[in-house]
């Protein structure tokens, strides 16, 4: 079962790792550099771009630690793939709670007609953002460190 579990743990949370570094790399200095008009036309775009695939990908993370968490054979490897899953599982809490709000109302705006009492999300949304990158992250180096228990 390890042999089928690990890798498509990598998997899983490889690719929510890879999207999250993407942001910080590039997404989100790309938005922050934005007129606010253009910036809410990106974000409602953006931010459909990633449904399911990113839930799916955090979720399965957080479900195959838990999983190895109580079925590797080796307890430094089970201590660190509990750890992991509780790096991953603060991520989509963090996203659901901060960072989905704005994005579904994002999605609402008119571009070229904002409220007027319209306020810039972008500096909380992007420190939420942020933080949910490193964790995913931090996830993953410590998966990776869990498997190297198992070599």
């Amino acid at each position: 079962m390890l042999t089928v579990l690990a890798p498509l743990l990598l998997l899983l949370n490889g690719l929510a790792a890879g999207v999250m570094l993407g942001t910080q790399l590039g997404g989100f200095p790309y938005f922050a550099v934005l007129p606010v008009d253009r910036y809410v036309h990106a974000h409602a775009f953006m931010g459909r771009r990633y449904d399911p695939a990113m839930p799916i990908c955090l979720l399965g993370t957080v479900v195959l630690d838990a999983v190895l968490a109580f079925d590797a054979p080796n307890a430094g490897a089970r201590a660190l793939f509990a750890a992991a899953g509780l790096l991953a599982a603060t991520t989509p809490v963090i996203a659901i709670r901060k960072n989905a709000p704005v994005n579904r109302w994002m999605r609402t705006l008119d571009p070229d007609n904002l409220p007027d009492d319209f306020q810039d999300p972008r500096p909380e949304w992007g420190a939420w953002n942020s933080r949910r990158s490193w964790l995913t992250m931090a996830a993953l180096a410590v998966n990776c460190t869990a498997l190297g228990f198992l070599l």
